[in-house]
């Protein structure tokens, strides 16, 4: 009796699916009151009014204000996750806006310092949140302590604000040359902040990259080329926002600064 030989069915393997993850940005700056918090707020703002998914994770761990920016009040921050008190997704708020936020909780001595803890604990919250946003932005504390350059090291880009004054641009490139020696960026983004006169910042940016090239170099020995979003205007109406606790695209979505930091969005959007 002859055997009848069959060929093996062919099975056809499941799909892959592949999880895309947030783009990870951080805002950050050489030095405090140049509006970095009041930016990042705005530009989740204007990106979420573009149709995406958006998360600010405030970063300045020990020292953040980006609930006053926006008025809220948590009972639930990163400090209760990261010691167990409660789930991540309890300490994830809405924002007005549309966008979400993740606070840190101001006066907590504890994480001014990068330890082992606040490393481990700051990775796996990211870790958890970047399948589930489009953007992932990251307020980071100025200066260049250990806990802000190791926040900057969890971004994919990084956005540094500067202003017109001397002091606000001698700490910019401070930053910028430390981020170049210790991370190897090759690239940064720059905001001009409080700008006199529309095209303020592309003169300041060309002077800046000027320093930068003849004495930044990364350990590849190149120097990081600064990538302009934009500059945003000097207006009363940013004042009255920041007294009022209130986003400025809500408050005056058609002032001059606003539109600024729309166009902001707009340039980041279309990057992607």
């Amino acid at each position: 009796m002859t055997a009848i030989m069959t060929e093996p069915e062919l099975t056809t393997p499941p799909p892959r699916t592949t999880v895309r993850l947030a783009r990870t940005m951080a805002v950050t700056s050489g030095k405090g009151g140049v509006g970095k918090t009041f930016f990042t707020a705005n530009l989740a703002a204007a990106l979420s009014r573009q149709g995406l998914k958006v998360l600010v994770l405030d970063a300045d761990l020990g020292l953040a204000n980006l609930d006053v920016v926006l008025n809220l009040y948590p009972k639930i921050t990163l400090h209760d996750v990261f010691t167990g008190k409660a789930q991540l997704e309890e300490a994830i708020l809405p924002a007005p806006g549309g966008f979400s936020v993740l606070l840190a909780g101001s006066g907590l001595v504890e994480y001014s310092r990068l330890t082992g803890e606040v490393r481990e604990q700051l990775l796996k919250v990211i870790e958890a949140v970047t399948p589930r946003f489009d953007v992932l932005l990251l307020d980071t504390g100025a200066g260049i302590s250990d806990v802000v350059l190791f926040a900057l090291s969890l971004a994919h880009e990084i956005i540094v604000v500067a202003t017109p004054e001397p002091t606000s641009m001698t700490d910019a490139y401070a930053t910028i040359k430390v981020l170049a020696a210790q991370q190897g960026r090759e690239q940064l983004h720059l905001v001009v902040n409080q700008v006199g006169r529309p095209g303020e910042g592309r003169s300041i940016c060309q002077q800046l990259q000027l320093v930068v090239d003849r004495f930044v170099q990364t350990p590849a020995g190149l120097s990081p080329k600064l990538n302009l979003l934009g500059d945003i205007l000097s207006d009363n109406c940013v004042r009255e926002a920041v007294r009022k606790r209130s986003l400025l695209l809500e408050l005056h979505p058609g002032s001059p600064a606003s539109m600024g930091v729309v166009q902001i969005a707009t340039r980041l959007n279309s990057g992607r």
